[in-house]
């Protein structure tokens, strides 16, 4: 099979660590993506068995879940045509039907990308150490040799929503009706959560809630008009933080453009880091466990989340296990930790109840429902879980990172420094006063910093004199 330009597709460069994206029409095109579907269901041994496909508001997303269930369902699948969807709806099907399945979105990359996330039965991802690469070399086998006939019968196609059942299902996992009233500002960015917010938190499927939601960007638009639907982006909340002020909400919410994840904004417009929100839910689920009777309930956080999170956890009578950054490690750590709740720097936020996997209205709900049962202003909550002051990840871009690794190990080995090497590598300073962590780009020859201090004279002397290390 050929692309648009006629070179030959090559999976390689579209299949990631634990996803897969491309350019639309180059290194992901509607053939490569129908061997993909037949090859998803030998690799995986799902002849005869439901799939799920469903895709985002990306203008190629329908044209590929067709594609993807005709590959499947060629292969023997029954497929169930989820038709558009956010990220953690799939997670949501997966894990309540016990079934695979794939949903087709590039995230918060530009409108020219589309991709696919892929789950086992019962939302367990698919990445390149559990199945992908080898999802990957057969569907390249059948793109050059042709997807074989099924010995036995094809499988079939059919259709089904599930927005409304997975919407009553977060209501019942945090129960927002006895919230005081709450003005919020939600940005969808054209994204998936312009469908998922008003079926959540608003009334068009369920009974309202005592919020007034004020739409950003709601219209399904996978060209984005607006911004970028990456929430991890200053530059992208400017819209969010006007808005919130503009209309004296309580609260913003931004999501990215498959919706799961999500950032908050306080009512003065400042972002909520993801550190004090995933500190925040810990502490929530965390006196849920413990009222059904879970003795020292788990709570996952990565090496890059704020020191305030482990103390939180442990100071209500958490375990706090930490574990490398990338959501297939924290779902791995999750499942086998039994963690009632799992945290990322990044806005990923992974809950027992939800099957291990994440999500961004979720993590929304824990917060709307932390500010809605007391009466001060978010901004006095979130300053309750950030007591340290963060650099954010900083980005250099070199010619020879382990050289820059190098220099930075020789003038922070010393006895008041502790190292480890869990991701990348971190420098704690034994006193307390800070930390700072270097690790390796995966996919560009970046070096990210992530710094933090007991105070912002102390974070910018560590941050400063790590970069012109880095930099020399």
């Amino acid at each position: 099979m050929t692309t648009e330009d006629n070179s030959p597709v090559d999976l390689s460069s579209s299949f990631k660590a634990y996803d897969v994206r491309g350019i639309v029409g180059q290194s992901i095109t509607a053939a490569s993506v129908k061997a993909v579907g037949a090859a998803f269901v030998d690799v995986l041994g799902l002849e005869g068995q439901n799939i799920l496909v469903g895709g985002d508001m990306r203008p190629s997303s329908p044209e590929f879940s067709q594609a993807f269930a005709d590959g499947a369902a060629g292969r023997g699948a029954n497929v169930q045509l989820l038709g558009l969807i956010s990220t953690d709806e799939l997670y949501f099907a997966s894990g309540v039907l016990n079934a695979a399945g794939v949903v087709f979105t590039a995230s918060h990359n530009p409108a020219e990308y589309n991709g696919m996330k892929m789950t086992k039965p019962g939302a367990v991802p698919v990445s390149s150490e559990s199945g992908l690469t080898e999802i990957r070399d057969l569907a390249q086998q059948y793109l050059s040799d042709g997807i074989p006939n099924t010995p036995g019968t094809a499988g079939t196609i059919g259709t089904a929503d599930v927005l409304k059942d997975y919407s009553e299902y977060l209501r019942k996992l945090v129960d927002l009706t006895g919230s005081r009233p709450l003005k919020i500002v939600v940005d969808a960015g054209n994204g998936m959560a312009g469908m998922t917010t008003p079926a959540v938190l608003g009334d068009t499927l369920l009974p309202s809630l005592p919020f007034e939601i004020i739409p950003l960007y709601f219209e399904l638009d996978g060209t984005f008009p607006n911004h970028p639907a990456n929430p991890l982006e200053p530059a992208n909340l400017v819209d969010l933080q006007a808005a919130v002020v503009k209309h004296g909400a309580d609260i913003g919410l931004a999501f990215d453009g498959d919706a799961d994840r999500c950032f908050v904004i306080d009512e003065l417009g400042a972002p909520l880091s993801p550190s004090a929100v995933t500190a925040l839910v810990a502490r929530r689920e965390i006196a849920r466990a413990k009222a059904l009777g879970e003795e020292h309930p788990t709570v996952i956080h990565n090496l890059i989340t704020s020191r305030a999170v482990p103390e939180l956890i442990t100071h209500d009578g958490g375990r706090a296990v930490r574990t490398r950054v990338g959501h297939s490690f924290i779902k791995a750590t999750m499942a086998a930790e039994g963690a009632v709740f799992g945290g990322e720097h990044s806005a990923h936020y992974y809950f027992r109840d939800f099957f291990n996997a994440d999500t961004g209205m979720l993590a929304a709900m824990h917060v709307l429902a932390a500010l809605g049962e007391q009466n001060g202003p978010l901004s006095d909550l979130g300053r309750e879980y950030e007591p340290y002051v963060s650099s954010g990840e900083i980005n250099s871009q070199l010619a020879d990172v382990p050289a820059a690794v190098a220099r930075v190990r020789a003038a922070y080995t010393r006895d008041d420094v502790a190292i480890d090497e869990l991701d990348g590598i971190t420098f704690t300073a034994k006193d307390g006063t800070w930390w700072f962590n270097l690790r390796a780009s995966n996919t560009e020859p970046f070096l990210r910093l992530n710094a933090e201090a007991v105070d912002a004279e102390t974070m910018a002397d560590i941050r400063d004199a790590v970069l012109e290390l880095v930099r020399q």
